[in-house]
């Protein structure tokens, strides 16, 4: 027998719909499952039934967050699918450096970022390839919903198995430092990213305008509305002439005509024309 109602499972997906834009459609119920399980076990519950009654009738701002958390995915790993990190390296840093370097300043925002792999790639990337950069204001925006992936990505600490994935051992032995069963990354590295929760659901305001921002990833979860609407703003705070990454398997949908598709070897994105 489900440990999930059709009545839990709506009330539960239109909670997380209208809290951070995450689509559970029909079918998804085995995941809505499995995950409010593991926050009844957290929370001392005795059932799902326990906890939709205790969010039902006696919603608090702590419970609301928790089970916002619970269904949030946090999959990543350093230099994820590689491409727009050589796009990066080859092409749109050194042509940022030549836009950019009256007012030496360059700023990305890596959105949806998780436990903080991709913004540190970036990082990576520019202290290993870009020492002419140290004299200039370079920023890196991490944001994600998940107050817990944020934490973790303040902190920089990974397990053997994180640091293996997607990390190349001269990066790790260079800018990382074993503690026990895990390894930190260094200063260095950590003052280029700053990191904070955000909602994509939510206002922009106060992020500033960006040269590069990657969102992958994350869109995949949104309804088509919801992605419109998250790109359309997303597209506000890109500089012109700046560049939008979105996940491999990702359709950009509603971006406006000075959005140009541009390929640099595998790697696709979209840059927005001046």
């Amino acid at each position: 027998m489900p440990k999930i109602t059709a009545e839990e499972f709506k009330f539960f997906s239109d909670l997380v719909k209208q809290s951070s834009g995450i689509a559970l459609n029909k079918g998804k119920e085995y995941l809505l499952e499995s995950r409010l399980s593991e926050l009844v076990k957290v929370l001392g519950l005795r059932s799902i039934d326990e906890l939709y009654r205790k969010a039902r009738f006696n919603m608090t701002p702590q419970l609301k967050k928790e089970i916002i958390e619970a269904m949030t995915t946090n999959e990543t790993y350093f230099f994820r699918d590689q491409h727009p990190f050589n796009a990066l390296h080859k092409h749109i840093i050194p042509e940022l450096i030549e836009k950019n370097k009256d007012k030496r300043t360059m700023r990305f925002w890596s959105a949806a970022c998780s436990t903080g792999q991709e913004p540190y790639s970036i990082a990576l990337l520019i202290l290993e390839h870009f020492p002419q950069l140290s004299s200039w204001k370079v920023e890196i925006l991490a944001t994600d919903i998940s107050y817990k992936a944020v934490k973790k990505g303040q902190d920089g600490r990974y397990t053997q198995v994180e640091a293996n994935r997607g990390l190349p051992i001269t990066l790790l032995i260079k800018y990382f430092k074993q503690q026990g069963a895990f390894w930190m990354i260094n200063e260095k590295v950590k003052r280029l990213v700053r990191f904070k929760t955000m909602n994509l659901l939510g206002p922009f305001t106060g992020v500033g305008t960006f040269d590069v921002i990657f969102c992958r990833y994350v869109l995949i979860y949104f309804d088509l509305e919801t992605k419109k609407k998250i790109l359309e703003k997303l597209v506000k705070v890109l500089n012109p002439g700046g560049y939008l990454f979105l996940g491999a398997t990702e359709t950009p949908v509603g971006l406006p005509p000075n959005m140009k598709r541009v390929m640099f070897g595998r790697a696709v994105c979209w840059k927005k024309q001046s």
